[in-house]
């Protein structure tokens, strides 16, 4: 237990129909590295004729990361992107200075019971470009760099780690695997980030002769060495992390900024209709919630 430096029960919340567990941001910890938010979805499933309807809705400031072990999503956004994501695939969504999307399962899926599970996680800018022009980008699970080591398996979402480096354009020094543990396997966790966590999804993991079950988010000190072990049924994480963040950030709703007065007016112009709409999905619109005291390093509210 020396080497963990916080230990993360995810608090449950509703999107689109569909509960999720929230790990970050949380009291314990308010980012790791560049991550300041991060949500399971699932495991579940969705009836026929239901699915996933998180509709258009803002963000400025960060960037948002899709990625499912289970189901489809179609993504829509104000640049015009429209992308469905498989199991395996990366969505990175960078907002900088606006953007506006959506994410809904599409006809086909409704048309019998459908799974869902997978993680969206936001990523913050460096202060220096939270003003980027907003931009999409995909990759397929077939361009990711994969490893395999003693019943050890890995598969770099994005960032460096491993002497891997993934496709995605980062802004920030990080890492972010998706690792599977076979029973006992051994995965030492990279110590070249200043910040590190794993996720637990599913399975056990031994660290220092400490038993950590699934539906946690364990957080290191910086510099110690790790190696974690699966338990006896095997681990499913994600690994994360990367350099301190340049200073603290404010959260709203999903408006993620350096500066208090930047989040005021994402704000007055998500209400006022100044965000580009969404393509082939005219809402309605989220609309903003009732007015809540921004406060730095914390969310007031759900997505």
């Amino acid at each position: 237990m020396l080497m963990l430096d916080a230990v993360i029960l995810p608090r449950s919340h509703d999107i689109g129909g569909f509960e999720v567990r929230r790990a970050l941001p949380a009291k314990e910890r308010r980012m790791i590295g560049p991550f300041i938010f991060f949500d399971q979805m699932g495991p579940g499933e969705f009836l026929t004729g239901q699915g996933l309807d998180v509709r258009p809705h803002p963000h400025i400031g960060l960037a948002t990361v899709t990625y499912l072990f289970q189901g489809s999503i179609i993504h829509r956004d104000s640049v015009g992107s429209r992308q469905a994501i498989a199991p395996g695939d990366v969505n990175w969504m960078t907002a900088g200075q606006g953007i506006a999307h959506s994410e809904r399962s599409d006809a086909a899926s409704r048309a019998q019971p459908q799974p869902l599970y997978g993680i969206q996680s936001w990523v913050a800018l460096p202060a220096a470009l939270e003003e980027t022009a907003p931009r999409f980008a995909h990759h397929a699970a077939a361009e990711l760099p994969k490893l395999e080591d003693g019943g050890a398996r890995l598969r770099l979402i994005a960032g460096e780690a491993f002497g891997q480096r993934a496709p995605v354009e980062t802004l920030w020094p990080l890492f972010y695997a998706d690792a599977a543990l076979d029973p006992g396997a051994r995965l030492p966790l990279p110590d070249g980030h200043e910040e590190r966590g794993v996720y637990l999804l599913e399975g056990s993991l031994q660290i220092a002769g400490d038993l950590h079950e699934a539906g946690r988010m364990l957080v290191f000190r910086a510099g110690d060495r790790i190696t974690l072990q699966a338990g006896p049924s095997g681990a499913r994480l994600l690994l994360l992390g990367g350099a301190v963040m340049d200073g603290p950030r404010f959260l709203f709703w999903n408006f993620v900024s350096s500066r208090r007065d930047r989040i005021e007016q994402a704000k007055a112009d998500w209400q006022a209709g100044r965000f580009a709409g969404v393509p082939e999905d005219p809402g309605p619109p989220i609309p903003l919630p009732e007015p809540l005291r921004i406060r730095a390093g914390t969310t007031d509210t759900p997505r």
